[in-house]
């Protein structure tokens, strides 16, 4: 028999709930209709006046080839962050999860990169890797490779990749943990007793038990490889060379706050919200199937 909980005040739970829908109203509601209206505008340069223009900014964005292959360096970016990030967190989780000596000491060691901002990570990558300076940067150069992520593309790309993934590790990281130590003991006791491997105990009791967790943290990643990476991009190459870096929220930024197009970036970020919703939903539909909730 399920207790409903009940208020001797009826204004408390309104209270309660207050604070939360004047962040959502303030943060997300208000930022997100504004977005909308402007991107529907066009103004002068100095934000004077404003004509009404129709879908006049969508058109544009949607035909510039630029923004095009944007779409294209962000498909790639939030793919490899998301499956990197994912991936490495839950090789480190099942590890830590082991009895290891010292197992407490490095869980406490891979929680810590997550209290960083995302450009203060981003520095830390740069003085690493700077082919000047850095220490990895140096060692590439001495054996021989010629790495220089300001003027080569690729590296730029590979280097925002592997510094959004390690930060978004430790995050991931929390919450695999926490799903492995939900599994019973005694489930995988009896599965070893049984003769299975520990390969075939991951594949075959583990990781179903860990769908929900994986695909909470699918959802979340997406969304952070889409809007919380423009200070690690920011930080490491401003979106170069030649645009190699440069992915959708980052071109909201440069076309928005740089250039002072506000109808063009609104309809980009109107553009971009219209995708991680899609992306969302399309994951809620198919990929929670197969989810496995216990």
């Amino acid at each position: 028999m399920q207790r409903r909980v009940t208020f001797d005040n009826r204004l408390l739970p309104y209270l309660l709930l207050a604070p939360q829908v004047t962040v959502t109203l303030v943060f997300f509601i208000w930022p997100a209709a504004n977005a909308i209206w402007q991107s529907v505008h066009l103004q002068d340069a100095f934000g004077i006046r404003s004509e009404f223009v129709w879908f006049e900014n969508f058109t544009h964005v949607l035909s510039d080839p630029n923004y095009l292959d944007t779409l294209k360096v962000t498909v790639v970016f939030s793919i490899a962050v998301t499956v990197l990030a994912m991936g490495v967190a839950l090789l480190l989780a099942v590890l830590a999860d082991s009895k290891i000596k010292g197992a407490r000491a490095y869980k406490t060691l891979l929680i810590w990169p997550y209290a960083l901002a995302p450009a203060v990570a981003a520095v830390l990558w740069m003085f690493i890797f700077n082919p000047d300076i850095g220490s990895f940067g140096q060692a590439l150069r001495a054996l021989g490779y010629d790495w220089d992520y300001r003027l080569n593309g690729g590296q730029a790309l590979v280097m925002v990749i592997m510094a959004a993934s390690w930060k978004q590790v430790s995050y991931n990281f929390i919450f695999f943990l926490a799903g492995l130590q939900a599994i019973p003991r005694s489930v995988m006791e009896a599965a070893s007793i049984d003769g299975a491997g520990p390969m075939r105990r991951f594949w075959t009791i583990t990781f179903p038990l860990l769908s929900p967790t994986t695909f909470f943290l699918l959802v979340v990643d997406m969304v952070y490889a889409f809007f919380e990476t423009f200070g690690t991009i920011h930080a490491l190459t401003q979106g170069g060379p030649g645009k190699a870096t440069e992915t959708l929220i980052f071109r909201v930024y440069q076309d928005g706050v740089v250039n002072n197009d506000l109808g063009g970036s609104s309809a980009q970020s109107v553009i971009l919200m219209v995708i991680v919703i899609a992306l969302t939903a399309v994951q809620f539909r198919f990929v929670e199937r197969k989810v496995h909730y216990a």
